[in-house]
């Protein structure tokens, strides 16, 4: 984060991983006003605009790289933006301020607001394409996750590695046609599939906590800035994802060369999205596995929120009543 010392930085860190909360507390208050009401761009505009108007509060001089598009697709939080105070670290920002934007308007599981920092120039410029991902949580070894193997031969490895029989195995896969071929191989060995209709960052975050959530592998396409967004989490707890940019246009390729990504074919790991210092932050919108979502009472409004810390490993639930209504960027 910047040319900070070594103590600077660590205090910067622990800084920055107090004020987070707060960025995707505003978010997904704004988004859970609207869960249930079939709006999926209006609950989105309010995240973003919660999220846009809480960064100006934070001392850092921010720069969007994972956001709501380039500058001629989105009114904030696009690509290159410059956010915060003006004062403080440089630092690199990936957002998604509603991560599921098809569940929050039907009110079902799983739909968070997201967001991560790191030290300027850590986080992969991903363009708006699909990836290829895989994922497990910790303690597997290094070379279980190929995105070039045969899935069934992976949970075969990974089943031998855990000690269990395949049956007990359960992966997470978006619910799209482009994976029915994927679903079916998993399943005729005996892996259960768990089919999500959106939001794959709390599916790949999900691969941490198998005992918690029943998941133990995250694969298939989804959207590659999630990719990245997964990858700071990940780094934060200790899991591996590994993910593939599909550039199979000559468009995409010319859209990824013009963000700083030359290479096609490239396999990247976690550190590779998202290297060095990384802080990640989530709040529930919607009640999940995870995170409960936002509670609504006569008085106050509760959000629950995880905020992880690559440096220290800290894994951080906070669990807030606010009192003051007004403090809310709420639209309407």
């Amino acid at each position: 984060m910047g040319a900070l010392s070594e103590k600077e930085l660590r205090s910067t860190d622990r800084l920055l991983s107090i004020e987070i909360a707060r960025i995707t507390e505003q978010a997904a208050v704004a988004a859970a006003t609207l869960r249930g009401k079939g709006s999926e761009k209006e609950a989105d505009q309010a995240a973003v605009t919660a999220m846009r108007k809480e960064m100006d509060n934070i001392d850092i001089r921010g720069t969007i790289r994972i956001g709501e598009g380039e500058r001629d697709e989105a009114p904030m939080l696009f690509i290159g933006e410059e956010v915060g105070s003006g004062k403080g670290p440089q630092i690199d920002i990936a957002v998604d301020p509603l991560e599921g934007t098809t569940i929050c308007a039907k009110d079902m599981p799983n739909a968070l607001a997201v967001i991560a920092m790191a030290q300027d120039g850590a986080m992969l410029n991903a363009p708006d394409v699909y990836m290829e991902k895989i994922a497990v949580g910790p303690g597997y070894s290094a070379d279980l996750l190929d995105l070039d193997r045969p899935i069934q031969d992976t949970m075969k490895k990974m089943a031998k590695e855990k000690g269990c029989n395949i049956t007990e195995l359960t992966a997470c896969i978006l619910d799209r046609p482009r994976h029915s071929k994927m679903i079916s191989s998993l399943r005729e060995i005996g892996v259960a599939v768990r089919l999500i209709g959106d939001g794959d960052v709390a599916g790949v975050i999900h691969t941490t906590d198998t005992e918690e959530t029943g998941i133990d592998l995250y694969v298939g396409i989804g959207g590659a800035p999630e990719g990245v967004l997964a990858a700071a989490a990940m780094r934060c707890m200790g899991g591996q994802i590994l993910g593939r940019l599909i550039l199979d246009t000559n468009e995409k390729k010319e859209r990824a060369e013009r963000m700083g990504v030359s290479t096609t074919n490239q396999i990247y790991t976690a550190e590779d999205m998202a290297s060095g210092s990384v802080i990640f932050a989530a709040s529930g919108v919607t009640d999940g596995n995870m995170l409960k979502g936002v509670k609504f009472y006569n008085n106050k409004i509760v959000t629950d929120t995880i905020v992880m810390r690559s440096r220290t490993g800290t894994v951080r639930r906070i669990n807030t009543e606010h009192r003051d209504r007004s403090k809310f960027h709420i639209l309407g």
